[in-house]
């Protein structure tokens, strides 16, 4: 059985929207209350997901996984570093993976996105090396945001700076996708 995948609308809001409640209870409850909201928000998003397409993606369920970890940690212990930590291990990991993949001659976006993407070899080494490196920006961005500014600010950059920035980050990879590009027929 064949399902349609879902529009990429409403899959970016499946994706995004736990970050949006998160943004918008700790404007109104503060922390505490928006990461055990978030929390929920990310199960329910994974539940969205499974549903519209009938398997969990893989950098969600990963990104939920330490979500609901450092997320419990921060309300358990009551100390807010857990979650603002989180995106700094969760990049890192990322960039780990890609890298260490690339080191053993496996680009691992291939196996994830090569039905989407139909690339040459150079291609995949080129793309997985960008991502590896730009999840390590992503990774010292969140150091130094979230040790240098007030809470608040941290959360509306998770919001309104992590996602367009990756977004832009997605886009400029267009024209290497385009050169590098195998021929779907």
């Amino acid at each position: 059985m064949s399902t349609n995948p879902p529009h990429p609308l409403l899959k970016l809001a499946i994706e995004a929207g736990p970050l949006v409640v998160f943004f918008v209870t700790n404007a109104n409850y503060g922390i505490y209350v928006a990461t055990a909201v978030f929390m929920v928000a990310i199960v329910f998003s994974l539940g969205a997901s499974f549903v519209l397409e009938r398997r969990l993606p893989l950098m969600p369920l990963v990104t939920a996984f330490f979500v609901l970890v450092f997320g419990g940690l921060t309300l358990f212990l009551e100390d807010e570093f857990f979650i603002k930590v989180k995106p700094t291990i969760v990049n890192g990991l990322f960039a780990l993976i890609l890298a260490g993949g690339m080191l053993f001659g496996r680009p691992l976006l291939k196996p994830l996105l090569g039905s989407m993407l139909p690339l040459d070899a150079a291609g995949w080494r080129i793309l997985t090396w960008r991502w590896a490196a730009f999840f390590v920006v992503l990774a010292v961005l969140n150091e130094v945001v979230w040790r240098t500014q007030p809470t608040d600010l941290w959360v509306s950059f998770k919001v309104f700076g992590v996602m367009p920035l990756t977004i832009v980050f997605a886009l400029a990879q267009i024209p290497m996708m385009r050169r590098h590009g195998l021929d779907a027929a």
